[in-house]
């Protein structure tokens, strides 16, 4: 039997490593972006995130928009 309390914290914890890692990418490649000059700092970017877990035959995407025009 799977102990549900302990796989709810696996399940967070691999969740904030995800959240914090990706942050940080992404805020490096934007960076590295305006300073190529690809990007001028006023565009919407598409975001993309799948997760898969192989084992489950899982495969979840989630598709969004990061508006730099706002910031």
């Amino acid at each position: 039997m799977v102990d549900q309390d302990a796989l709810n914290m696996q399940i967070r914890k691999f969740l904030k490593q995800v959240g914090v890692t990706s942050q940080r990418e992404i805020e490096q490649a934007l960076q590295q972006a305006l300073s190529d000059g690809r990007i001028q700092g006023g565009e919407q970017l598409r975001l993309r995130m799948t997760l898969e877990v192989d084992e489950l035959s899982l495969r979840h995407t989630i598709d969004g928009r990061l508006d730099l025009s706002e910031s």
